[in-house]
């Protein structure tokens, strides 16, 4: 276990769960990626590009609930504009899944 972090640090990082609505691949990236635009609700729709391909196709992804960093500024991976953080873990094959709620909730949604 590493050190802990103040409380304060870790409600600096808005998380937020959202919906995807829309994915294409990222045919610039330097390894295989989508870009991924997410619906947050109120907040509107960010994008993301993610090394999700090996474990999902496209169009499984779309209407998908996933967990976000959404105030972390933006970024250009493989000449796309990344507006938020999509939170995922690497499996046992170094497969990134994506993390998502265990049920539907509003998109926009603040995590705790």
């Amino acid at each position: 276990m590493s050190e802990t972090t103040p409380y304060e640090a870790f409600s600096m990082v808005d998380m937020r769960a959202g919906r995807i609505a829309r994915v294409e691949l990222n045919t610039q990236a330097r390894r295989p990626a989508y870009k991924i635009w997410i619906d947050f609700g109120e907040l509107g729709e960010l994008a993301t590009s993610g090394q999700y391909t090996a474990l999902y196709q496209a169009e499984e992804m779309v209407g998908q609930m996933v967990v976000c960093a959404v105030n972390l500024g933006s970024r250009r991976i493989g000449g796309f504009k990344s507006e938020v953080l999509m939170l995922g873990v690497e499996n046992a094959d170094s497969a990134v899944v994506y993390l998502k709620p265990e049920r539907d909730v509003a998109p926009g949604t603040k995590v705790f």
